[in-house]
């Protein structure tokens, strides 16, 4: 049972990294830089002093407005700073306060940040995926949950499926069907879960890519709908980091 100062804490800081990933969300995708300058209103421009911007409780004081221009704060940014907090007392209480709750909580914030951008901008970017196969293999040296060989295996045969799989979709239908970021972040997942939950990732998310794009089909897009199917990878791999072992327990008890 974690102390209740713990528990505070680690709201906070939750709040606090799920604030600036509301920043990395918005600027990454239009090549910003995420550190300079300060938060700022995007229709007037003006500068967000620190008590306008403390997690959640400055958006229900200003009542969801910016006090220099009136406009809108979208809903998002709170609820990307709530998303922050509730993740990081999940990683809590599955990975403890240590080394593997700070790698697994990074890994999970670096994957709400791509299913967002993924699924606004149709990108992935680089920053991301290809940093965060760096810290998964770092994760592997120091975590007992995944060894370095299933790492690097991992970030390989992740990586490499989707490759192949989208070679052969161009062969077939003479159009691309994977996109290279989409490799990237299995290079990312696979990094980080290691060899045995590649297969359960890409899985889960084909299922649920495939009956959205099925939906979209119905409402008119016709056979060729894009997907955005790291807005699909990346909830299913933070749905495996959390029970991977008990859906691997699961299938092969199918078998």
């Amino acid at each position: 049972m974690q102390s209740p100062f713990i528990i505070t804490t680690t709201i906070v800081l939750g709040l606090a990294v799920g604030s600036f990933l509301n920043v990395v969300i918005y600027r990454l995708p239009r090549g910003e830089s995420v550190v300079k300058p300060r938060s700022f209103c995007p229709k007037c421009k003006k500068l967000i002093p620190w008590y306008e911007n403390i997690p959640v409780l400055s958006f229900v004081v200003l009542r969801g407005k910016c006090s220099g221009c009136g406009e809108r704060i979208p809903l998002r940014y709170p609820a990307v700073e709530l998303v922050g907090g509730t993740l990081a007392i999940l990683v809590l209480y599955r990975f403890g306060y240590g080394p593997n709750g700070i790698f697994a909580y990074s890994f999970l914030m670096a994957l709400f940040a791509v299913t967002l951008i993924d699924w606004e901008h149709r990108i992935i970017p680089d920053e991301i995926s290809l940093s965060f196969i760096l810290v998964g293999l770092c994760w592997s040296l120091v975590t007992p949950f995944v060894n370095p060989l299933g790492s690097a295996l991992g970030a390989l045969v992740g990586g490499g499926t989707l490759y192949a799989a989208g070679a052969v979709y161009k062969l077939l239908r003479h159009s691309e069907g994977m996109g290279g970021g989409d490799v990237k972040l299995m290079a990312m997942i696979g990094a980080f879960l290691g060899l045995k939950l590649v297969l359960p990732v890409i899985v889960i998310a084909s299922f649920f890519g495939s009956i959205y794009g099925i939906i979209l089909m119905v409402r008119g897009g016709g056979g060729r709908t894009a997907v955005a199917f790291g807005s699909f990878l990346a909830p299913s791999a933070a749905l495996c980091l959390f029970l991977g072992p008990y859906l691997l327990t699961w299938y092969f008890g199918l078998i």
